[in-house]
């Protein structure tokens, strides 16, 4: 028998639950969240920088665990990890022809990468403090990066040499960007300052205006004229590059602007902010167009679409989020609970959501509009477990107050308070012709009788031969499980040893996928179908 690992699932884990097409998953975290996704997150600390491929197909981002990720911006499928670095990510970028990412590091080094084989082709090192920023040339020919040394330097992408060091700054170099044409560098500053340099001879060209605080990000415009800044001055300033003058300051955040960008066609403005938004500003008027809301932590970086009619948003809440540019409109999110969502179940038509909650509630939610149509209260303590019956009509959730419920999913109305347990329970689910629930606690697995709601005996649980109360007619057999180190068959051969890494106390089986939810946080999904893995 021949067996696959299909994805390992990390991060935002502490509920989850396949739609019944498998297309779609839901999950609940710890933001009091429940999001709809088509993949999970990956990161595992604080995201410094996103930016997205040139053709828009793809999104890298930079993060405290010391990786690069490169994502599917339409699925959001996480194409590749990128490891190598020895601390945090502080930028990332694409090069324009989009062969290729760097990358600055807190480890003092450039990194480039090979964008589609995920290769690490050369760590540049020069730099005698972190680097903040990096960024291409318009060619992809040259690499400008910022550094904690208070230098910009420029390197050859090919050779990685360093061709030029640009010293004058008196602060930490915060950020970074070429002209449009490659002529220019400009620099942003912890001084307070933003300078212009010759790219070709290293000569400071000009000395912006100062900001009252350190300056955290910079853009050029499109056609090379202005140039956008962000500062912990809580403020955003247009600047005109030919005169050296400051055209607009953009005042909104309520506090300091991490990231800024120009829209392609030059007309927009995004910043995020230790405020946790997005905002995005007219150009030319300086006027705000849209607050985006959301993030549960500042934001780091931010970062247009090269079509301009999306915005990318990382923050420290390790989080990335793709919003619409135009209307504002994020990724759905369900909001409502008061504290960590802790399960999600979808109902057996994929229409609804059920989540349960740390705020002792069970809540019913509509898949498709987000809108929240119920909330269950009842519970004395927190909800760990959510599931609908087969048939879609009724919810039974287990909780910290020892006990099950079943619930009314259409009215929300309590139907059977089921005591029993020793201690919190901790899971819950339905036989598939709804006639039982099972619920565990750390000391017990009980059967229920959903009409009576009363406690099975041992003597009245169904014959071990016999599944008619466990599994429908029709449904395919569960013929593996994980028995310790080994992966069992339903003659209880050993199919295969499990590493440590992928052991787990949760497991599932359905036909010939296994799924096990392991003590390091992952989903691991296993595939022992002959037609995954034909035989040659």
């Amino acid at each position: 028998m021949e067996w696959g690992l299909l994805r390992t699932l990390n991060g935002h884990g502490a509920g989850v639950s396949f739609s019944p097409d498998g297309m779609r998953i839901a999950s609940g975290s710890n933001d009091k969240t429940v999001r709809i996704w088509k993949t999970l997150e990956g990161h595992q600390d604080w995201i410094r920088s996103v930016t997205f491929s040139p053709d828009g197909m793809r999104i890298a981002s930079g993060s405290e665990d010391n990786t690069v990720r490169i994502w599917d911006a339409t699925t959001g499928t996480e194409l590749k990890t990128l490891e190598g670095h020895r601390d945090c990510v502080q930028s990332v970028a694409f090069s324009p022809d989009g062969m290729l990412i760097a990358s600055g590091s807190d480890d003092e080094t450039v990194g480039i990468w090979d964008a589609t084989t995920g290769t690490d082709l050369k760590m540049l090192e020069g730099h005698q403090g972190g680097v903040h920023s990096v960024t291409f040339s318009p060619d992809s020919m040259r690499i400008a990066s910022g550094s904690e040394d208070k230098t910009v330097r420029i390197w050859d992408t090919t050779t990685g040499t360093e061709l030029k060091k640009l010293e004058g700054h008196q602060g930490w170099v915060r950020s970074v960007t070429f002209s449009p044409d490659g002529m220019r560098v400009a620099s942003g500053s912890s001084d307070k300052t933003m300078r212009i340099w010759d790219a070709i001879t290293g000569t400071e060209l000009i000395n912006l205006g100062r900001h009252q605080d350190s300056l955290r990000s910079i853009s050029f415009s499109p056609d090379g004229m202005h140039i956008v800044s962000g500062s912990k001055d809580k403020t955003v300033r247009i600047w005109d590059v030919t005169m050296g003058t400051e055209l607009k300051t953009l005042e909104g955040h309520l506090s300091w602007v991490q990231s800024v960008a120009f829209s392609p066609d030059g007309t927009r403005i995004a910043s995020g902010s230790g405020d946790e938004t997005v905002r995005i500003w007219d150009a030319t008027t300086g006027t705000e167009l849209k607050t985006l809301e959301g993030h549960r932590y500042r934001v780091e970086s931010v970062t247009f679409s090269p079509d301009g009619m999306c915005i990318a948003s990382g923050s420290r809440d390790k989080t990335v989020r793709i919003w619409d540019a135009t209307t504002g409109v994020g990724l759905k999110k369900l909001e409502g609970h008061q504290d960590w969502v802790r399960t999600v179940a979808f109902s057996p038509d994929g229409t609804r959501i059920a989540s349960g909650s740390y705020d002792e509630t069970v809540r019913i939610w509509d898949a498709i509009t987000g809108t929240e149509l119920k909330t269950l209260e009842g519970h004395q303590g927190w909800v760990r477990s959510v599931k609908f019956s087969h048939d879609g009509m009724r919810i039974a959730s287990g909780s910290d107050d020892k006990t099950v419920r079943l619930w009314d999913a259409t009215t929300g109305n309590e139907l059977k308070k089921l005591e029993g347990h020793q201690g919190r329970v901790q899971s819950v689910t339905f036989s598939p012709n709804g006639r039982h629930i099972v619920s565990r606690s750390a000391y017990s697995v009980l059967i229920w009788d959903t009409v009576t709601g009363s406690l099975l005996n041992v003597s009245d649980l169904p014959s071990p031969d016999c599944d008619q109360d466990v599994m429908e007619s029709g449904a395919p057999r569960q013929s593996y499980r994980l028995a310790g180190e080994w992966i069992e068959n339903e003659d209880g051969a050993k199919i295969c040893w499990v590493p440590d890494r992928y052991r787990g106390t949760v497991q599932a089986c359905w036909g010939e996928k296994l799924v096990i939810g392991t003590k390091y946080g992952r989903v691991v999904i296993l595939d022992f179908s002959p037609a995954t893995h034909p035989r040659h």
